[in-house]
């Protein structure tokens, strides 16, 4: 092409041509994505499974950009002296419908994605909450190989060469990732075994607090004072784990001495009324409840209180322990029995 033609008004207006029909596709997936998408959507609810929405939702940032990419490959088209460019940017547009698709199934297949609460609620396949962020992960690990292996195809690169080339430094690989591999097969452990799920709380000589999240290499854990502790999985494998949320009640225990010249009648009147008012405590669990005088010490009269609260949740529970107590204090001041210094200190236990 000479100057001349370059700055001709026939190429100029050619040029013209072909950036409109660029804006054009531009106007038409504001308008897709204004009206068209949102219709759709709409149509989608009415449906009586969700997943038409959930593709869509999932490939909605992905056709954005495909219009974007048809309108540059349309508008080139247009051009006239395209041909010299022709098979390579064929090749391009081919490998970013690709990494679109890509996009979109890694959408669908993320954790947060409604397609598993789909399979759950149609079919007989029973998901449990913590192998819903696995499955999700090892889905997206699948797609992205898939996706890599396309893409390679596309540039002529042989993937059964790199294949082969991963086997002779697969020795060197594994040496390497011992750590992982360990890492990995002790999520399956957890997975199958399910010493706990998400949002459970468990105690182990690692850590204290709530799962937030299990993936390939570790769990994460939310500690009591909003610290995220992630711990490998091959170390919470070997660990023994005590789960709080499987408790089915959970125990409250302490003791406490009265004067020893309380009179018995008093002593007598107050084990009793304390024990009504821990049996008709509507948050007290009516299996095992215990109010008795436990031991004559050399401080006093020791009663001891054994009982378990209805909710193992930790707020319900706290705030049972403190109506009790404020109540057994009124119990005492009604019956007059006051209470030996030094008062030995309170003990809490939970099983």
């Amino acid at each position: 092409m000479t100057w001349d033609y370059l700055i001709s008004l026939e190429h100029l207006k050619t040029i013209g041509i072909t950036i409109g029909i660029f804006l054009l596709f531009i106007l038409f997936r504001k308008i897709f994505t204004k009206y068209i998408f949102k219709f759709l959507l709409k149509i989608g609810h009415k449906g009586k499974t969700a997943l038409f929405p959930n593709i869509l939702a999932a490939f909605e940032r992905p056709l954005q950009w495909f219009f974007i990419a048809l309108g540059l490959y349309v508008s080139i088209q247009y051009y006239p002296h395209y041909h010299a460019i022709d098979e390579p940017m064929y090749k391009l547009l081919r490998v970013f419908v690709i990494f679109l698709i890509t996009w979109g199934l890694l959408n669908l297949a993320s954790s947060s994605s409604q397609m598993f609460r789909f399979i759950n609620e149609k079919t007989n396949i029973k998901l449990d909450d913590i192998l819903i962020p696995f499955l999700s992960r090892s889905l997206q690990v699948i797609i992205i190989a898939i996706s890599i292996s396309v893409i390679l195809q596309e540039f002529n690169y042989q993937v059964g060469g790199f294949l082969t080339g991963l086997g002779l430094g697969g020795l060197a690989f594994s040496l390497a990732a011992q750590d992982a591999i360990a890492n990995l097969f002790g999520g399956i452990i957890i997975i199958t075994e399910k010493p706990f799920t998400i949002n459970d709380w468990i105690t182990t000589p690692s850590v204290d607090g709530t799962v937030e999240d299990i993936s390939f290499r570790s769990t994460r854990v939310r500690t009591f004072s909003q610290a995220l502790v992630t711990v490998p999985n091959a170390t919470l494998a070997n660990e023994p784990i005590t789960n709080w949320s499987k408790m089915g009640k959970r125990q409250i225990t302490f003791s406490f001495m009265l004067m020893y010249d309380t009179p018995t009648t008093i002593v007598e009147n107050a084990v009793t009324k304390i024990d009504e008012a821990i049996r008709t405590h509507p948050e007290v669990h009516q299996e095992t409840i215990y109010v008795k005088v436990n031991n004559l010490t050399d401080q006093g009269i020791e009663i001891m209180l054994n009982f378990f609260t209805a909710s193992t949740d930790y707020d319900p529970y706290i705030n049972t322990r403190e109506q009790l107590n404020l109540r057994i204090l009124n119990i005492l001041k009604e019956e007059g029995a006051e209470i030996a210094t030094p008062m030995r200190n309170f003990q809490t236990e939970q099983e």
